[in-house]
This record gives C-alpha cells, sequence and structure tokens, in this order.
C-alpha cells in the first residue's frame, strides 16, 4: 500500500521555507525594550552635570519610577523629569518597572513648578509601559495625578522639551509629556495601549501583538507623519544599545538647537504655543 503523500510537504531534500519577517513596527517594539538599551539614568549620567535629585512628592512617599532634580546641560541650568526602570531584577523592583505611581506624577509635578518658578527649562525623559495599574495607586488618585500633571505642564511659563527615549505607554508616559517640543529616538515606540494589551482587547488573542503593533502606527516615523512629536533623533546601526555614547552625542545635539530655539520666546508665547500644538492634535480634514 503506498504511503500518503502530503501535497503541501516540501519535497525532499528542499529547504524548508524561510519563516515570515515580523513587521517593522514589531522590530521596533523589540528594539524599544532591548535589555541592553540605554536608560534615563545613562543619558542623564551623560548628558547633564550637577545632577541634584529631588525626592517626595510632600503628600505621601518618594516614588522612585521617577527621577527628578535640577542640573546643567551644557552651562544651563534646568530640571529633568525621567521615568527610569531599572536594569537588573533589584533596580527594577526598586523603580517598581518603571510603572510611576501617584505620588511619582506629584513628585514630578513639584519639580516642574519649581523650575517655572526659578526660569529653568525642563527635559522630561519618557520610558514606560504605562502607569502602575494596581489597587493601592487607584485609592491614592492614579488619573487624578495624571490629569493634574496635563493641566499643569500645559501652563508651565518655560520651556518644556520632553523626549520618548523607549516605550511611551498610554497616559503613563503622557503624565510627563507635554511639551512645546516632543522628540522621539529612532527605534522607540509611543502608544496610547502596549501591541500585548491591544491584541487582548481587540483581537481576543494576546499572541497577536505583532498585528496590532502594525495597526497603532507606534513608530517614529508614524508619529512624525501624524504630527504627534516634532522630530526623529536618530540611532546609531542597530539601535542605541550599540552604541550609546553615539547615542547620547546625537540627542545632544537635538537638546541644544531646541533650548537656543524656545529659550528666544517669553512666558505667554511658550504657553500659547504648547496649547495649540497639542489642540491640533486628533483634528483631521478629508
Amino acid at each position: 500500500m503506498e504511503p500518503e503523500v502530503n501535497p503541501d510537504a516540501p519535497a525532499e531534500g528542499a529547504a524548508a521555507a524561510p519563516a515570515p519577517e515580523a513587521h517593522p513596527a514589531w522590530c521596533r517594539v523589540q528594539l524599544a525594550r532591548h535589555p541592553k538599551r540605554p536608560h534615563a539614568v545613562d543619558y542623564i549620567q551623560a548628558l547633564f552635570t550637577d545632577f541634584d535629585e529631588i525626592h517626595g512628592d510632600r503628600v505621601f512617599g518618594d516614588d522612585a519610577a521617577i527621577i527628578a532634580g535640577m542640573a546643567r546641560f551644557e552651562g544651563r541650568p534646568v530640571m529633568v523629569v525621567a521615568e527610569e526602570k531599572g536594569r537588573d531584577t533589584k533596580q527594577r523592583l526598586h523603580r517598581n518597572f518603571g510603572m510611576p505611581k501617584p505620588e511619582g506624577y506629584r513628585k514630578a509635578l513639584r519639580a516642574m513648578q519649581l523650575a517655572s518658578k526659578f526660569g529653568r527649562p525642563v527635559i522630561t525623559f519618557l520610558d514606560t509601559q504605562g502607569a502602575y495599574p494596581g489597587i493601592d495607586a487607584e485609592e491614592r488618585g492614579q488619573g487624578e495625578a495624571i490629569a493634574r500633571n496635563l493641566r499643569e505642564m500645559a501652563r508651565l511659563a518655560v520651556p518644556v522639551i520632553c523626549v520618548v527615549i523607549g516605550e511611551g505607554g498610554s497616559g503613563g508616559a503622557l503624565g510627563v509629556g507635554v511639551g512645546n517640543t516632543v522628540l522621539m529616538l529612532e527605534n522607540a515606540i509611543y502608544s496610547v495601549i502596549s501591541p500585548e494589551s491591544c491584541s487582548t482587547i481587540i483581537y481576543r488573542d494576546r499572541a497577536k501583538a505583532e498585528q496590532a503593533a502594525a495597526a497603532l502606527r507606534l513608530t517614529a516615523e508614524d508619529l512624525l507623519a501624524l504630527g504627534l512629536i516634532d522630530t526623529i533623533v536618530p540611532e546609531p546601526p542597530g539601535g542605541a544599545q550599540e552604541d550609546p555614547a553615539a547615542a547620547a552625542e546625537n540627542l545632544r545635539q537635538h537638546l541644544r538647537a531646541c533650548l537656543d530655539q524656545l529659550s528666544a520666546f517669553g512666558p505667554d508665547h511658550l504657553v500659547e504655543h504648547r496649547y495649540v500644538k497639542f489642540r491640533k492634535m486628533g483634528n483631521f480634514f478629508a
């Protein structure tokens, strides 16, 4: 009796069909999450001098997922606010995997209002999968804390520059992301939701995260075309993790140009510029 033959099976000795290539958006997701990708602490060390960290929100406590402090950028006094994930297991637990709680956003706001009082430009670094969704965060007003930051950042009378350096996840990132200029590293991502969560909700299948990443339009090129960011900061070939020093130098040049441009504007102009910028987002005309 002749054995059954599967007509779809490759012929004997033939090479197996190559695996389909991942969608470019999904590749960017993997690069944004690369374990060796530079974090906020790396950029703070490379770009700033005289960094003096601020702790606590004067309401509840200190949130290590948010780093805030006064520093100097090429001699200019600035205020730095950053989301930090942590590198190893111990650091990640300490930083709550970069997911801020309400006290983190309140600490960030305290620092930014202090910067506004003394005329220091604010530079923020966005790198989080999202705000912490735990019950304790909700009990302490997570949504209110983020909403207050959105309102108060829009009113700051100093230049505000926001930089997406890794994952820009939902309101967790936007809570420190209202700026006159929004920069985004070439291989970073910025989205209303993570691809995994999106695929679970929309497709009822977490395994379709790659498909969700493509639909979310979360790459720097997509967001620039939509007018949601202002500039793409190029990374070294292969990603920022391949040459962190070069990545930091590229970012330095863009920060310098932004500060030079925004420092020429008065407080009223800066507030109006920020208002008009964000009011335009989401308005589409046929």
